[in-house]
């Protein structure tokens, strides 16, 4: 059976290799880094403009600020107010996107590839990624929504667990700050304004580009939206993250379930031990059913409808977190459990089954993941802002399947230290 399984594994690396992502990349004399993909199937083209300009890089009791900027770029641009951008991206059957997290803020655009239409959507990205008016009555309104957004979720036991876990591991740095009444009600237009002008800078974006045109096409693409962005201030170092002592906090809530998060910072982006982390983390709580942390605390004993772990790497050390919801009263019980099979896992590592189960399956899995422009554009975006390697897609399957036992063990020891585990209990007696 074991033949067979690595047998399974190498002719599904081999046809993953055969169907392989060719990334373009080169750097446009704006100073943005730009990644293409060049396929010609539809006649769609996606685009993602992503900036080093996320929450770790708000001003010190500006908690909220990078994602009110990102959010009000399509509320007024040049001469088109809020209506007038939505009704523009009608009539050019456009779609306009954008997010904002700890590290990045993106805008997206996904039109049809015909030059009438492709140049009006680009014409009005363009606009609202460099000429953005930041309206006083609109950002009152968001302000407003934002404020009655968090005063909800402070009342509720899940997000005030996870605000009180990041803030408890990882104290004292931008990573662990959650936006709060206080500090969006201080922001102002003029905080807007400034951060757009220092962050929303060409040398701090990485562009992304997957669809029907050619790379010539995508050279005058890439120039034209960044050209005439801010000059911006440069990218510096982030603050480096300390690892927190480890330590249970206890948080009363009426709730009759508790809410029980475990972790530290692990793993940033191109760490080498990222694909040992993420095999490893399939059999001990990423895989669903299979996990072993479902199998323990779900399946043998009831204790909880769901658990879960898994790696979220970022500029800097990302978190590793195991999360569960049980009742209160079986609080303790649980969390021994999840305990236990964690440091289970850190002694011996997944077995040879489990192992071939864990690659066989994100391998099989991949493919579904890179399967739509709009899936790869994620992938890319990725790739791009995080300075991955261009083979990344295609290397994918061929690491997950080089990963041993002995690399679990140690990826998991260098990463997921049991003296610096931090312990929140939301709901707890």
């Amino acid at each position: 059976m074991r033949r067979i399984l690595l047998a399974v594994l190498a002719m599904t690396v081999a046809l993953a290799a055969e169907a392989g992502v060719k990334i373009q990349h080169w750097v446009a004399p704006s100073g943005a880094r730009v990644y293409f993909v060049e396929t010609h199937d539809l006649p769609i083209l996606d685009i993602d403009v992503s900036f080093a300009a996320g929450g770790v890089y708000v001003p010190a009791g500006k908690t909220g600020l990078a994602g009110l900027t990102q959010g009000l770029l399509g509320a007024g641009a040049g001469d088109l107010d809020e209506e007038a951008i939505s009704e523009r991206e009608s009539d050019i059957a456009a779609r306009l996107g954008g997010s904002s997290d700890s590290d990045r803020a993106s805008l997206t655009l996904r039109t049809l590839s015909y030059p009438k239409e492709r140049e009006a959507a680009l014409d009005l990205l363009r606009l609202v990624m460099t000429r953005p008016t930041f309206p006083e009555a609109v950002l009152a309104r968001e302000k407003a929504r934002t404020v009655a957004a968090i005063q909800e979720a402070d009342t509720k036991p899940d997000a005030i667990a996870a605000k009180r876990f990041a803030a408890a591991i990882y104290p004292g740095h931008p990573y662990g700050l959650s936006a709060t009444v206080e500090s969006v009600g201080g922001i102002t237009r003029d905080d807007l304004v400034a951060f757009h002008r220092d962050h929303y800078a060409a040398g701090r974006a990485a562009v992304s580009i997957i669809g029907d045109i050619t790379r010539a096409e995508a050279e005058h693409i890439a120039q034209s939206l960044t050209e005439s962005l801010p000059a911006g201030v440069p990218e510096t170092p982030l603050p480096a993250v300390t690892l927190p002592k480890a330590e249970t906090i206890k948080v009363a809530h009426p709730a009759t379930q508790s809410h029980i998060h475990v972790g530290l910072p692990a793993v940033k982006r191109g760490d080498p031990d990222y694909f040992a982390l993420l095999v490893g983390n399939y059999t001990l709580g990423g895989g669903g059913f299979v996990s072993r942390l479902m199998k323990e605390v779900r399946e043998k004993r009831g204790y909880a409808y769901s658990v879960y772990s898994y790696f979220a790497p970022k500029r800097i050390e990302g978190p590793f977190e195991i999360g569960l919801q049980t009742r209160r009263e079986q609080a303790a019980d649980a969390l021994k459990v999840a305990s236990e099979v964690l440091a289970g896992f850190l002694k011996d590592g997944p077995t040879a089954a489990e192992l071939a189960a864990a690659k066989k399956n994100l391998i099989d899995g991949f493919g579904l993941r890179i399967d739509s422009n709009a899936k790869l554009l994620g992938y890319l975006s990725t790739i791009g802002f995080f300075n991955l390697p261009l083979t990344y897609l295609d290397d994918f399957p061929a690491r997950v399947a080089a990963v041993t036992a002995k690399d679990v063990r140690e990826a998991f020891a260098r990463h997921v230290k049991p003296e610096h585990l931090v312990t929140v209990i939301v709901a707890a007696d």
